[in-house]
């Protein structure tokens, strides 16, 4: 039989990579498709984004920290505990880093945002925070196929 702490690992692993899955690339595009004002779309979507982000700090910490608790030195040297420390620190670059730029370029429009001097800055921050998310999402595929317990 497991311990909590391991079973609470592999929900923490479940519920941010799941999250940041559903958010990014079946929740977000769905927003954008089916929604008739994309301004609305974005604000929901980036609510959205804002909570996984809190999501996967908590899960990403409690994952540290159980790895060190049960694995102690070793665990530095597992890529397990790289790649859930480098998803974190996507995770708070992204949330803490980039998307206050982007909030800033939205209100300086005044409006929508894709209309305005600011398009091309919005998109190229866009851009970049969809490339740290993706490399998030792909390093949460390796977590969930590497966690052996």
């Amino acid at each position: 039989m497991k311990n909590p702490g391991q079973s609470l690992q592999q929900i923490a692993i479940t519920l941010w990579v799941g999250g940041l899955w559903v958010t990014g690339y079946m929740a977000a595009p769905v927003l954008f498709t089916a929604l008739p004002s994309k301004m609305l779309a974005g604000f929901l979507a980036g609510k959205m984004f804002a909570m996984i982000a809190y999501i996967g700090m908590a899960c990403g910490i409690y994952l540290l920290v159980y790895a060190i608790q049960k694995d102690g030195g070793r665990a530095f040297r597992e890529r397990y505990f790289w790649a859930v420390l480098l998803m974190l620190i996507l995770t708070f670059a992204g949330h803490f880093g980039i998307q206050p730029i982007i909030q800033h370029l939205k209100d300086e429009a005044a409006g929508d945002v894709m209309k305005s001097v600011f398009r091309n800055r919005f998109e190229a921050w866009h851009g970049i925070a969809s490339i740290l998310y993706l490399l998030q999402s792909l390093l949460g595929l390796f977590v969930v196929l590497s966690k052996k317990g």
